[in-house]
């Protein structure tokens, strides 16, 4: 029978994350179950970083940012020496199962434990939304509020001046935050990792055909994982004769008061991933498939692929003219 269970942030923080933790302590607590929070991820873990927490300890956490917990990436957690460390340090706290808030890395840590015989269920948050078995990750609408109430801003003085302004947004290897970003905010061009972009026809073109038309400014989002918008910007003011300027929104995009969609999804996975324990389940994800909570396996999730939707790109660039 589970009697305590630990809750862990790691890798990227997201907002969220805290609203999520929220949902697991009072599931527990409403359930009869102790819960041990670990400091600082899987360092924490295999530290022996535990807080005990109850009902009280998570008050005044749903509407902030980033994660009381705190989060780290955590290299000897890569090795199995670590994991049986980790464990080693759960067990003496009398944990009998653990949740895991993270992101792809974080799941494979999450694998390894229920692998050595810790039950462990992990959900994704992250604001990248690239997690490949959920359509959904936690974090992912706060980050483009945020994305967008900067662009937004960005335009108005774009406008003023008639610039070309390029935007990079975060997204290192996925680029679904710049693709509905850049629909949401009528971005002119949208350049993201997962489609080779010609600078002359996909950019330039772009903005002459737009000048042609009468646009005097232009937006460009720029996926982080495409990268280089300094160079992109001096390229577009030599070849267009527009003044252009870049902008690099970092890690603003991570903070913030999360939205309500994203506290009540991360207050429905944190329920679930309790629930799970209870039911004795382990190396399971929460994820979000057709609007539903659902569960998947660890292995099963890592191995599916997920790409930003064709119709996006099509709706991104037809929009843009």
């Amino acid at each position: 029978m589970v009697k305590k269970i630990g809750v862990l942030t790691s890798g990227g923080d997201a907002p969220g994350m805290n609203a999520a933790i929220r949902a697991v302590v009072r599931t527990a607590v409403f359930n009869g179950i102790e819960v041990v929070g670990v400091k600082r991820g899987y360092n924490g873990l295999i530290n022996g970083d535990f807080v005990e927490m109850d009902a009280r300890s998570v008050g005044e956490t749903l509407q902030r940012g980033g994660t009381i917990l705190q989060t780290a990436r955590c290299k000897e957690f890569r090795e199995i020496e670590g994991v049986r460390k980790g464990i080693a340090k759960a067990r003496e706290a009398g944990i009998d199962g653990l949740i895991v808030i993270g992101g792809d890395g974080s799941f494979r840590g999450a694998r390894d434990l229920s692998r050595e015989g810790l039950p462990t269920i992990a959900m994704p948050g992250t604001i990248d939304n690239d997690i490949s078995c959920s359509e959904y990750t936690i974090g992912y609408d706060t980050c483009l509020n945020t994305v967008i109430e900067a662009v937004d801003k960005l335009r108005d003085t774009c406008s003023s001046h008639e610039r070309c302004s390029v935007v990079e947004v975060m997204g290192r290897g996925a680029g679904y935050i710049a693709i509905e970003a850049g629909i949401a905010c009528g971005a002119e061009v949208v350049l993201i990792p997962e489609v080779p972009y010609d600078l002359q026809k996909d950019v330039i073109d772009v903005i002459e055909s737009g000048k042609k038309r009468g646009k005097k400014h232009n937006i460009i989002i720029v996926a982080e994982g495409v990268g280089g918008v300094v160079e992109l910007a001096k390229v577009i003011e030599e070849k267009t004769g527009l003044e252009a300027r870049a902008t690099i929104l970092g890690h603003v995009q991570r903070g913030g008061s999360p939205t309500v969609r994203d506290r009540v999804i991360a207050s429905q996975m944190g329920a679930r991933s309790v629930e799970l324990l209870l039911e004795g389940k382990s190396n399971r994800i929460v994820c979000m498939q057709k609007s539903d909570i659902v569960d998947v396996d660890i292995e099963e999730g890592l191995n599916m692929k997920k790409s930003v939707s064709e119709d996006l790109i099509k709706l991104a660039h037809q929009l843009a003219i």
